[in-house]
């Protein structure tokens, strides 16, 4: 009887601990970790994710076109990505849905250093000019070129190597660093960088970051997912309200980053943060018609089938 009793017990404990028993979830970054991403290491420090029954693994990218891909294809649940990729991505017919904001305004420039004599874009005429994902900025790139008359470019590919490749001249300018991070990160070894923000020549808005799921994961963890969201806007208003608690909740979640130039970048990268959960469809379909009228897409793309409808 009494072994009975004990073999009850234990039963009781066990279904108790799968009933609690966090789901897991994947998530993949556009890049290394950096404070782009600060909303989602607090989102963990801080328990949102656990409120929500989930345990979310967070893993970087070896390529940047990674993430975007792995999700479409079923291999992590969830990816932070552009609107820019994501679009041209849907037109080749990859199956993902947008489901969270998290950087609303272009953060994307074409950066050049200093006293390389380029005040104008058409400066960059018969140059080489570096681009940072393939995929994405190359054909942002293309686009740039053509509305603002760049001329017989050499596109090169320098993925992570911005500053090296702009400092040996392996190229001239580079599409993609951003505005609010490659500038500090170029200042901290002693150059100083200038850049074309691209909303101001001819691009229009867009969502810089986004996070992406393929249908995958939605089918088959819908609740976590929508849990996801839901931890990523409660971070997202807490980094808008302590914003000091938040850096220091990522710098300590993050340790081996430059905590100068995460700190400097932050302060610049802050205002760019989403402040309410959705999109601005209008916006998204003016990217996607944009994207449709300058070739970076073949088919025209309905932003309202490509983003998530949480009910």
């Amino acid at each position: 009887m009494k072994k009975q009793m004990i073999g009850i017990i234990l039963a009781i404990s066990l279904l108790g601990s799968f009933a609690h028993a966090e789901e897991k979830l994947n998530l993949m970054l556009d890049w290394f970790p950096n404070v782009d991403h600060l909303p989602i290491y607090v989102a963990r420090e801080k328990g949102y994710f656990s409120d929500q029954g989930i345990k979310v693994r967070i893993i970087s990218p070896s390529e940047t076109s990674d993430a975007l891909k792995l999700a479409a294809s079923g291999n992590v649940d969830l990816a932070v990505s552009y609107q820019p990729q994501t679009i041209i991505a849907k037109d080749m017919g990859l199956s993902i849905k947008v489901v969270a904001p998290l950087v609303v305004h272009p953060l994307t420039t074409l950066l050049f250093l200093e006293g390389r004599g380029i005040k104008n874009p058409g400066d960059l005429s018969h140059k080489k000019i570096g681009y940072t994902v393939p995929g994405l900025m190359d054909v942002l790139l293309e686009a740039f070129a053509s509305i603002n008359k760049i001329q017989d470019y050499t596109p090169v590919n320098v993925g992570f190597t911005i500053l090296p490749a702009l400092v040996s001249n392996q190229v001239d300018a580079v599409m993609g660093p951003f505005k609010t991070y490659e500038t500090v990160t170029i200042a901290q070894h002693g150059y100083k960088a200038q850049f074309f923000e691209l909303e101001k020549w001819g691009i229009p808005d867009y969502e810089e970051l986004i996070f992406v799921c393929g249908q995958k994961a939605l089918e088959n963890k819908p609740a976590a997912v929508k849990g996801f969201v839901h931890a990523i806007e409660k971070a997202l208003a807490y980094t808008a309200a302590y914003p000091e608690d938040a850096l220091a909740t990522y710098l300590s979640a993050v340790p081996e980053v430059d905590k100068k130039i995460e700190t400097l970048a932050f302060e610049l990268t802050r205002p760019y943060f989403a402040v309410k959960p959705g999109h601005n469809l209008a916006k998204w379909q003016a990217f996607a018609d944009f994207a449709l009228e300058y070739g970076l897409i073949k088919n025209k793309v309905d932003a309202a089938l490509l983003i998530h409808n949480w009910k």
